[in-house]
């Protein structure tokens, strides 16, 4: 049984609502936190924001996720670096003991280059900070596949000292999650709680609505008395109301406990 697994809420799980209710939804359903997603809402790339919404709904934010997407590569800094040192000295402002961040785009070539040697600068630099690399997935063009991201989407390629499992990702790649969560080891030190049914679609279903070994994966933890952090990144964008977006949130964290609690 595992006493310490903290579940939280990613406050981009209630998109398309701002992240300012991410932060009401997480105290209200009993979460033990949020991860902050700086993302396209202004109010998630402004710590000060984040701050005062952690303090008025006593949602502590526990992980931050890095501007790491298309849609974010201009948040803070057209340059990838600044974006990920930012994002730790604002992890480390805001109390939050995990920062989340992707494998470099392809065309990122010297940010790739370096991205071991920056993050190695970086955890020297911020001891208290963990630094965990998501997995991502391949993306199709036409009949191939393109390699979006170096030196690959899975980041056991290349190694390194701390992973963020995300299982939606591993169905949109087809990889086995069991099997990856093993190569990860005691390097796995965040879980993106989510479900997804096959290759090529990243969908971020609630977690026993897919696939994935959502179950299996939180008992192993589990009996590992594993001490890291479950995020629920679920998508609720197609909920029509807000007490639809309600079922779907408190599903999945009664779903993480559960396994979590066997």
């Amino acid at each position: 049984m595992s006493d310490s697994a903290d579940v939280l809420l990613s406050t981009t799980a209630v998109y398309p609502e701002p992240t300012a209710v991410g932060f009401e939804l997480a105290t209200e359903l009993g979460y033990d936190g949020v991860e902050l997603m700086v993302f396209t809402d202004r109010v998630s790339q402004d710590p000060s924001a984040a701050a005062r919404l952690s303090k008025h709904y006593g949602a502590p934010i526990k992980a931050v996720h890095a501007p790491c997407l298309l849609v974010t590569q201009g948040v803070w800094s057209r340059d990838p670096w600044k974006r990920l040192r930012k994002t730790v000295a604002v992890a480390q402002d805001l109390g939050a003991g995990t920062v989340v961040i992707h494998p470099p785009f392809a065309w990122q070539r010297n940010y790739a280059r370096n991205f071991s040697t920056v993050l190695q600068g970086l955890k020297a630099r911020y001891p208290a900070i963990t630094i965990a690399v998501e997995n991502m997935f391949p993306v199709k063009v036409g009949p191939g596949q393109l390699g979006a991201f170096k030196p690959h989407w899975d980041p056991t390629v290349e190694g390194y000292d701390a992973y963020t499992l995300d299982l939606s990702h591993c169905a949109a790649s087809g990889a086995d999650a069991m099997e990856m969560a093993q190569r990860m080891g005691d390097r796995l030190r965040h879980l993106h709680l989510c479900d997804g049914v096959g290759p090529g679609v990243d969908e971020h279903r609630v977690p026993g609505r897919g696939e994935q070994p959502c179950a299996d994966i939180l008992e192993q933890l589990a009996d590992k008395r594993w001490d890291g952090q479950v995020t629920v990144e679920v998508s609720t964008r197609k909920a029509k109301w807000r007490e639809e977006r309600l079922e779907d949130l408190y599903e999945s964290l009664k779903f993480a406990k559960k396994y979590l609690r066997h």
